[in-house]
């Protein structure tokens, strides 16, 4: 084997994981977004934090300097190990980084520890029939953490990651003698909360210990036949296939273009490695081959489909067993082959509803607090007290929960007081924003402030629960009429209508950097910054207006899904 595995690469790709050892052609790194760097730094503060306020709670917490004081750490059986250097599993040829270690035990005279890992995104989501333990910094062992109802790890990439990590580190402990017999591992998320679990666990289908043993089977086997190649030569060990990690990757143009020639059928967003492999193995190799699939077929066998057509033993009966939404990746394909987004309805089924007063809404947020609110007004004919074009609400001062409620009080009140406008000339009104769960949370935190002279959450409900509905997501129309071929974010689809930013580089992860260039020391600076994010507020507002105008004319004459695919 040419080197240790880490914790990060069991999810990662395999190709990548190979070519990083050692690739035939020449790499050029690709130089970092600032947003990447960003999230690095806002990630390493996090832990930084967590650390400090651990390392004041226990007086005990020991902080190594190297391998060989974290051996002599865990050989003495310290409570709370902070940053430790943990040793490489030389045997199964793993390395493994952990933010803390705690003692949980002891076997003989050996202590056992459980790993955790201090990550700044979130972990859970709320879940009806699952419980977690649920710890706490001032008393960071499992024995201490208390069993809560109605929460479950989220089904995202980044917790699988985060979770396949702890596992890793699990078995690298018991290659030391420290593991726990139990395998428990804890996560401190982004609010300072500390979740335990176990990976022995098999409702974590995704990163319990048996999942991980495979993905740490696949990549072993990966590099030895890499060092095979560095010894022997030949043809390179593994193949490029679409995986996440590519939007990121320095080996993306390479594998992109070898991708593309031969129109691999992992280009089809989202698939696993294993279900590409599947669909390969019955002769479903390119995209165009998995276009002339029949998605009818495919729902039947999920049971989504008209009960007339019946079961069969068709490939596609075969292939949807193994996937949650196949005929979604056939439409998917679809859309690719076609070049063009589709109708997912008939075309007189693609509008949304229209007013006479019409408000574009979009906000910025920063930190999980929202300064800024925007929005286009257009009317269909004039209306006295409503003025058309873009209006912004925004406090560029600090984001407390009352500066945060007053902004978006001020466009409460212009909000209600357009719709009152429009009511008393007799005329409709609607507000539309693209993917309301954002702008309901921020509405939600922002009436939690209760102000005096501010709209309550039972003002918000009764807007939006009005019948005719005056609060319309753009998305959740979208997505039922249009078929793209992967993202239905609001710059996918807007650009498919026609519309075009104004910034070189649109996107919301960029504006906490404006953002924060905006609140800074450098007046001249912030000037400038502040005047980028009312552009690109104004230009989200226009593109969810030109996606809404989209809808009820040009894109009524995109190809139907069903009607493309079978003969391209």
């Amino acid at each position: 084997m040419t080197s240790h595995l880490r914790g990060d690469e069991l999810v990662a790709c395999v190709h990548r994981v190979t070519l990083s050892r050692g690739a035939p052609f020449e790499v050029t790194p690709p130089v970092d977004r600032p947003e990447i760097i960003r999230r690095r730094e806002m990630a390493l503060a996090h832990r930084n934090a967590v650390t400090r306020e651990l390392a004041r709670a226990h007086d005990d917490a020991r902080q190594p300097k190297n391998v060989t004081e974290t051996r002599e750490l865990l050989a003495a059986g310290a409570a709370l190990i902070l940053m430790p250097r943990l040793p490489a599993d030389d045997v199964g040829g793993r390395v493994a980084t952990v933010h803390a270690l705690v003692r949980v035990g002891r076997i003989d005279d050996r202590f056992t520890y459980a790993p955790i890992l201090i990550k700044n995104h979130e972990f859970t989501e709320t879940s009806t029939t699952r419980t977690m333990l649920q710890g706490s910094l001032a008393a960071p062992w499992p024995s201490h953490a208390v069993s809560v109802s109605g929460f479950a790890p989220r089904a995202t990439a980044t917790v699988t990651r985060t979770g396949v990590a702890l596992a890793h580190a699990t078995r690298v402990l018991e290659s030391l003698g420290h593991g726990d017999d139990r395998a428990r591992v804890g996560l401190v998320d982004r609010q300072r909360q500390l979740w335990w679990w176990s990976s022995l666990d098999p409702q974590l289908k995704k990163f319990n210990l048996r999942a991980y043993d495979a993905l740490y089977e696949t990549r072993r086997d990966a590099l030895r036949a890499h060092g095979e190649w560095l010894r022997d030569g030949g043809p390179f060990p593994t193949e490029p296939y679409w995986h996440r990690e590519c939007l990121d990757c320095p080996f993306a143009v390479h594998c992109e273009s070898a991708l593309s020639e031969r129109d691999d059928v992992s280009l089809v967003r989202f698939t696993s490695q294993d279900q590409q492999a599947l669909l390969k193995r019955h002769g479903v190799a390119t995209r165009a081959d998995l276009a002339r699939l029949n998605p009818v077929r495919a729902r039947v066998a999920r049971g989504r489909a008209d009960a007339s057509v019946a079961p069969d033993d068709s490939l596609e009966m075969t292939l949807a067993t193994s996937f949650d939404r196949l005929d979604e990746l056939i439409y998917r394909a679809r859309a690719h082959r076609a070049g063009t987004p589709l109708r997912a309805v008939a075309a007189q089924e693609m509008a949304i509803a229209v007013a006479d007063v019409e408000v574009d809404v979009d906000m910025e947020s920063y930190e999980d607090a929202t300064y800024l609110w925007g929005a286009v007004v257009t009317c269909k004919t004039p209306v006295a007290g409503v003025r058309e074009g873009y209006h912004a609400f925004v406090e560029w001062g600090p984001l407390t929960l009352e500066r945060e409620a007053r902004n978006f009080a001020r466009f409460w009140r212009w909000l209600t007081e357009l719709q009152s406008h429009a009511r008393a000339a007799d005329k409709t009104f609607a507000a539309y924003c693209f993917w309301a769960n954002a702008e309901d949370g921020a509405m939600n935190r922002a009436v939690s402030a209760d102000l005096d002279d501010g709209p309550t959450l039972a003002d918000l409900e009764a807007f939006r629960s009005a019948s005719p509905a005056c609060w319309i997501d753009v998305h959740d129309v979208v997505k039922r009429r249009v078929q793209t071929e992967g993202p239905l974010g609001l710059k996918a689809l807007a650009s498919a209508a026609g519309f075009t930013w104004r910034d070189e580089n649109p996107s919301g992860e960029a504006s906490i950097l404006w953002y924060e260039v905006a609140v800074g020391a450098d007046a001249e600076a912030a000037a400038r910054s502040r005047q980028r994010l009312l552009d690109y507020n104004e230009d989200d507002c226009r593109a969810t207006r030109a996606l809404r105008d989209w809808l009820n004319n040009g894109a009524r004459d995109l190809p139907h899904r069903d009607d493309v695919g079978w003969s391209t």
